[in-house]
């Protein structure tokens, strides 16, 4: 088999990655304040279809980004105002906002159903530099958004570990009771970091639509990686680099059935190739779930 095609599988690993670091990321973050949020997958959706929505209207990418912020960041709030001050199920409100988000994007994308992405988000040109061997597509070869993630992911790590306001949005999961007798508002501190994570969300959803996705198709558009997300926040033990790291194995895995399609290597059925990604994710879980990798993480 042909190396570089599985180098341009690598490539395309740390592309998808993007929208599994932002929306882990997001979900992260809500986690450290103490709020549950199951619903990245609506959150993805949402971020997607009103991305495309906005940008079918106008042509502008950023405007249709901000979009996809603005409604993570809205569908956030409620989730907040459900679980925070009306001290909802933050279980029941997570998966409703999956089947919310679902829905609605169902409803939003019905008539542009099938239609072509009208805005791309650009690769950035490094000349000569995007021709270095192995390095050059692997690292050289993504859109802006996807090396502001891998910023991003450091300047969250920073802020969780290296500053005051992290240290208490840390404790305020841990142990709400005491920053509250510090004279810290926990109900601030969480809405202010659910409604982050949401904008997060909703802009994974929307670089996804203009970056990987050819069109908008409501059951295929994101393909449940916004649970792959989910899943990712256990693996790396709630910390943003790590979160790097683990979100590139997971877009390899969701890159690889189509590899094995395109060189026609038929080992495995054409369907237990495509679960692969979801087949790695409870491989993980579950791996993750043993009482000694518990203490690991504990002790990390």
């Amino acid at each position: 088999m042909n190396s570089n095609v599985w180098l341009l599988t690598f490539a395309d690993a740390i592309s998808i990655a993007t929208t599994l670091i932002l929306a882990s990321l997001g979900a992260m973050i809500t986690e450290r304040s103490g709020v549950i949020n199951l619903g990245v997958e609506g959150y993805l959706l949402m971020g997607a279809v009103t991305g495309f929505v906005v940008a079918d209207s106008t042509g502008q990418l950023w405007l249709a980004l901000g979009s996809s912020i603005v409604v993570g960041a809205a569908m956030a709030l409620v989730h907040a105002t459900l679980t925070v001050t009306l001290r909802a199920n933050q279980i029941v409100s997570g998966l409703a906002m999956v089947i919310f988000g679902t829905g609605l994007s169902q409803f939003i994308g019905k008539p542009i159903e099938g239609k072509s992405r009208p805005v791309v988000i650009d690769k950035i040109d490094f000349g000569v530099l995007s021709d270095l061997p192995i390095i050059g597509p692997v690292i050289f070869g993504h859109d802006p958004i996807t090396y502001a993630t891998w910023v991003l992911a450091l300047v969250i790590s920073l802020y969780l570990h290296r500053t005051r306001p992290g240290l208490i949005l840390r404790a305020t999961g841990d142990a709400p009771a005491t920053v509250d007798a510090q004279g810290v508002s926990v109900k601030r501190i969480r809405y202010v970091h659910t409604v982050v994570g949401g904008a997060l969300m909703g802009l994974g959803g929307g670089w996804y639509m203009f970056a990987r996705a050819a069109a908008w198709n409501q059951s295929a558009t994101t393909n449940g990686i916004g649970w792959i997300a989910l899943a990712l926040v256990v693996f790396a033990s709630w910390r943003p680099l790590r979160a790097i790291a683990g979100a590139v194995l997971f877009g390899f895995c969701l890159q690889v059935p189509f590899t094995l399609q395109g060189q026609q290597i038929n080992i495995l059925p054409s369907e237990i190739v495509s679960m692969f990604p979801y087949l790695m994710t409870l491989v993980v879980l579950v791996a993750l779930s043993t009482p000694r990798a518990r203490r690991r993480r504990a002790i990390a």
